[in-house]
């Protein structure tokens, strides 16, 4: 069996991460999405309301579990019994360093594979925090984001703004 680890912030969760979700099923028995806790950064969402929207929008299926962790990726992928780490790569600044962190992660656990899948065109440039800017400034970012995570990152960036 074949278990995958897709960590990240999903800070908010976007339609690109639902995709890459959707990518990687045809390759793993199972697939762990971990939202990183990292008590050095303030997210815009609590760690449990990431889990929460994941939850909600993530594909049903009984191969996906999603969870928090801390630490290094590779000491969880252990502890859990993963073998392979999902990468999203959207552009070359993001492969150098997803490459960097892979071989990284390859010396710190040398059983533990990186695998990288590209997002479809239409997510290739979309990232969490561009997507945060341009709630701040009152954009449209429903193209980007499932309503449920469109309508709580507009409730606290814009306080009265979220759509129905």
């Amino acid at each position: 069996m074949v278990s995958a680890l897709y960590p990240g912030s999903f800070d908010p969760v976007t339609r690109g991460h639902v995709d890459l979700v959707e990518r990687a099923l045809p390759l793993f028995d199972r697939l762990t999405v971990a939202v990183g806790v990292n008590t050095n950064k303030q997210p815009t969402f609590s760690a449990d309301e990431r889990v929460a929207m994941l939850r909600d929008v993530l594909p049903k299926d009984p191969r996906v579990t999603v969870t928090t962790f801390t630490g290094l990726v590779v000491d969880f992928c252990r502890q859990q019994g993963i073998g392979a780490i999902l990468r999203g790569v959207r552009t070359v600044s993001d492969f150098e360093y997803e490459y960097q962190m892979a071989l990284t992660n390859r010396h710190l656990a040398p059983g533990i594979e990186s695998v990288f899948v590209m997002p479809s065109v239409q997510y290739s440039y979309v990232s969490s925090s561009l997507i945060r800017e341009i709630v701040r400034n009152g954009g449209d970012v429903s193209s980007f984001l499932p309503p449920p995570v469109e309508r709580a990152l507009r409730a606290r960036l814009r306080p009265g703004t979220a759509t129905p």
